[in-house]
């Protein structure tokens, strides 16, 4: 079976481009130590709804009854919640294939999980912590993929169930082009001690998909594969 190099979409600002808003760009060895194994794909959603380099800072402000979150910049008094989420949409929608993402740590925009988010805002306010507006959205479109933040993928055991989960997504979708009980039973095979590893549950649920699997196996039954491969893999 070829294997598909995987695809990661990374923030521009890891190692790419001096785009954050304050000039810099994150020094780190995670492109260099990918890039040859990988196809990476960088993005940096602040500079494609507009904002320049360097730039004022933007915040998250989290407040209502709803906690409906905005994406404010407060020394212009600019609100960009719907021209992040529009970007986001658009670009997420525009991408063919993609198993992965590599996102900015603390990031108003890119963070998976620990994005500031403001109850006001005034300067002095407290906060809760959570993904950043556009990492939102990506993790709303995209549930089963590989996501982290450089910060991180810094420790050896969250790089390597990243990279475990990374590669054989990749590879699954080799699965998804042939669409073919042969194809599947190969991969499920392959896979087996990994998986027994990770998540014995899982796996027989895996086992029973394959199982009950036709000649030409549907796509919801391959995206019903696909799900449960990646949560056995988290």
């Amino acid at each position: 079976m070829r294997y598909p190099r995987p695809t990661v979409v990374i923030s521009r600002c890891i190692d790419f481009d001096s785009c954050r808003y304050n000039g810099q760009v994150i020094r780190a060895s995670l492109r260099e130590e990918l890039e040859p194994f990988v196809d990476l794909l960088p993005i940096c959603p602040e500079l494609e709804i507009g904002l320049g380099v360097p730039r004022d800072p933007v915040r998250l402000v989290q407040e209502g009854r709803k906690q409906e979150v905005r994406l404010l910049q407060p020394s212009t008094g600019r609100d960009l919640t719907r021209a992040m989420s529009s970007f986001a949409k658009r670009f997420l929608d525009s991408l063919e294939e993609v198993d992965g993402f590599v996102l900015k740590s603390r990031s108003p925009s890119c963070a998976i999980g620990d994005a500031k988010r403001f109850h006001s805002d005034r300067e002095d306010d407290g906060y809760d912590s959570g993904p950043g507006l556009f990492a939102a959205h990506v993790l709303d479109r995209f549930p089963d993929a590989a996501i982290e933040d450089e910060a991180r993928l810094k420790d050896p055991r969250v790089r390597d169930r990243f990279l475990t989960r990374l590669f054989a997504l990749a590879a699954f979708r080799q699965v998804t082009a042939e669409a073919t009980l042969a194809a599947l039973t190969e991969f499920h095979r392959a896979n087996e001690p990994l998986l027994r590893a990770c998540d014995e549950t899982r796996l027989r649920r895996l086992d029973r998909l394959v199982a009950d699997a036709p000649a030409r196996v549907g796509p919801d039954h391959l995206r019903r594969y696909r799900s449960e491969l990646a949560a056995a893999l988290t």
